[in-house]
């Protein structure tokens, strides 16, 4: 009789409504987690993550190659090497991006790619947070590590699908590995102040803490009135 009443105790607590319900919060779970790729997922994305934003060409052949296993992970860079600011990056429209150039003012640097589903996600957040601190002198650049002869198309269509306002191009190999200092993930974003000093570091991105965190982190820097070294 005990055994009878345990088992209808169990059928009442997992009802189809409430089967239902589990299901819904893991997955709600699982979508606010913070995600990324990296350069081998390129071949190997899922079709999920192409349906959640206007879908792109995707680009043959990553262009960044994977840090050597043997090789440690290089400690955090705090500033940004000259290698890094001084080096001519090509730009998707216009001039040559160069770092260098946005010396004294605060700049976020993102790295990501067109295949790339989180990239995808976080990129209309950008536009927003670019379009709401640019009248303070904020600079926002996009830096796409893909292959830049493979992926002009991808991008160009990228920058008129996502309406992005801020400028585009690419990064070098060498200018992507010792941004991600070991750590081969996008997107990647870095928010550095008019010093020139990385005030903070983004890997991966969530919809819900990413973006409030990448504005406090601008406003860090805004506030502090130090200039470039």
């Amino acid at each position: 009789m005990k055994a009878s009443k345990e088992i209808e105790t169990g059928k009442t607590l997992w009802t189809p409504a409430r089967i239902a319900f589990t299901i819904l919060v893991l997955s709600m779970l699982a979508a606010f987690g913070v995600s990324n790729c990296t350069s081998s997922d390129e071949k190997h994305e899922s079709p999920s993550a192409t349906t959640t934003a206007p879908s792109t060409n995707s680009a043959p052949g990553p262009a960044v190659p994977r840090a050597p296993a043997a090789l440690a992970a290089p400690a955090a860079i705090t500033t940004l090497p000259a290698s890094i600011v001084d080096t001519e990056l090509r730009a998707a429209n216009g001039a040559p991006i160069k770092l260098s150039n946005y010396n004294g003012k605060v700049l976020l640097v993102n790295l990501w790619a067109t295949w790339c589903g989180p990239c995808r996600l976080e990129t209309p957040e950008l536009v927003k947070i670019y379009k709401e601190f640019k009248q303070q002198g904020v600079e926002v650049v996009g830096l796409s590590t893909e292959n830049p002869d493979m992926s002009a198309d991808a991008v160009k269509k990228f920058i008129s699908d996502f309406n992005v306002n801020y400028r585009i191009g690419w990064a070098t190999p060498e200018v992507a590995l010792t941004l991600m200092q070991g750590r081969d993930a996008i997107p990647q974003s870095f928010v550095i102040g008019r010093n020139g000093r990385v005030v903070r570091r983004f890997i991966g991105f969530n919809p819900i803490s990413v973006p409030p965190q990448i504005k406090e982190a601008i406003q860090q820097a805004l506030n502090d009135k130090g200039t470039a070294d």
